[in-house]
């Protein structure tokens, strides 16, 4: 960190003693090094020794804010605002928007740098403020809108997520639809929550006509349609997502199992589940198919088919499910090792995560469908492999 923090204060440190030199200069020749002010050289003594704090101290007293210095003090500014410092970074952008002497692009510049520090601190309300000025002026518009964005979905304002998602559409030329529809999948999931299940199903509607592999869109309207009773419409949302992008199938082959079951017997949902399988042979779908295996047909059809799998798709799940089908033999020494290896392979297990970011590799146990770390939609997916 302290490396990391040095090459950031070096900029300033060089642009401080600069303009320090410029204006103590008589000619030409007095911008030479034996000429810069004699802070300077204290800062870059400071930083070279690591002691940051003191360094910035010195550079913030030798920049006076004038025209020529208005960039230092944005630095400056920028860097508070990194190390965590969001009151000074405050104070020092607030302190530059009130000077009469900017320009407008040197004021509207602190602007958008107060609307973040205004973010970083929490204060949702005034940063909202300011970057709604600056797309009113029509400064910097496009960075505001964007963090605007963000403004409005941490509030969960979804309504004005989707305008202003509308509004960067408009200037960038680019396409939005897939994090639009996620906003209309949000205030569906709000609907549900409050058991106001026909607007939910209207902001189903929109999302999937906006965004026709809106995966998450289809799982709501599958599981809201169950939770009604309507298996045979639940069953066409969640048949859809096999459609959409297979590699979300596994999160809906448990209710797709108890539709089918309850609709046409055990008998025919192996069958459909034996199917959808053998076009997409994911993990849980794997790990259903093999209890099934087992309760119509007996334990050693389902100890072939397991076995079978795991020589072409190597799984700790995998192993755990054949295990736990030998555990059930009659040989009393074979169970008792084998008990072992499933009570270790069950604690490794609890510390691999079940999904993951392919942007940034956050991983966790839940599913998310938005990125925790890095803000961004549709980020995480299932995981797969030797790893589960």
């Amino acid at each position: 960190m302290p490396l990391e923090m040095l090459w950031l204060l070096l900029p300033v440190a060089a642009a401080s003693g600069w303009f320090a030199a410029r204006r103590h200069a008589d000619s030409r020749h007095s911008r030479r090094t034996e000429n810069l002010s004699p802070q300077y050289f204290e800062g870059l003594n400071y930083l070279l020794n690591e002691q940051q704090d003191k360094a910035i101290e010195v550079f913030v007293k030798m920049a006076e804010v004038d025209s020529e210095t208005i960039e230092t003090h944005l630095a400056l500014g920028n860097l508070f605002r990194r190390r965590g410092e969001v009151d000074r970074a405050i104070r020092i952008h607030y302190n530059l928007i009130a000077r009469t002497t900017l320009s407008i692009e040197q004021r509207t510049h602190a602007l958008l740098e107060l609307g973040q520090d205004y973010m970083r601190a929490g204060l949702l309300d005034r940063a909202e403020e300011l970057f709604k000025e600056l797309i009113e002026l029509d400064a910097h518009s496009l960075k505001a809108l964007q963090l605007l964005s963000i403004v409005f979905e941490t509030e969960k304002d979804w309504k004005n997520a989707i305008l202003t998602a509308r509004q960067i559409e408009a200037k960038t030329g680019g396409q939005k639809n897939d994090v639009i529809a996620h906003y209309f999948c949000e205030m569906a999931d709000e609907a549900r929550e409050a058991c106001d299940f026909d607007t939910a199903k209207r902001y189903i509607t929109n999302a999937l006509s906006i965004d026709r592999d809106c995966v998450r869109a289809s799982i709501l309207e599958g599981e809201i349609e169950r939770g009604m009773g309507n298996c045979h419409k639940a069953l066409q949302a969640f048949e859809r997502v096999e459609r959409q992008d297979p590699g979300y199938l596994d999160e809906v082959i448990i209710p797709m199992y108890e539709c089918y079951r309850d609709q046409n017997g055990l008998d025919k949902t192996l069958e459909r589940i034996a199917q959808i399988h053998q076009r997409h042979g994911g993990l849980k779908t794997t790990l259903l198919l093999t209890d099934l295996i087992r309760e119509r047909r007996g334990n050693s059809q389902a100890i072939s088919f397991i076995s079978g799998w795991l020589d072409k798709q190597p799984s700790l799940k995998g192993a755990l499910k054949f295990i736990e089908i030998e555990l059930e033999g009659d040989d009393t020494n074979r169970k008792k090792g084998l008990s072992v290896i499933n009570n270790v392979l069950r604690k490794i297990l609890e510390t691999y995560p079940l999904y993951k970011c392919h942007h940034c590799g956050f991983s966790g146990h839940k599913m998310h469908w938005q990125c925790p770390s890095c803000k961004i939609w549709n980020g995480i997916r299932p995981v797969q492999g030797l790893e589960t």
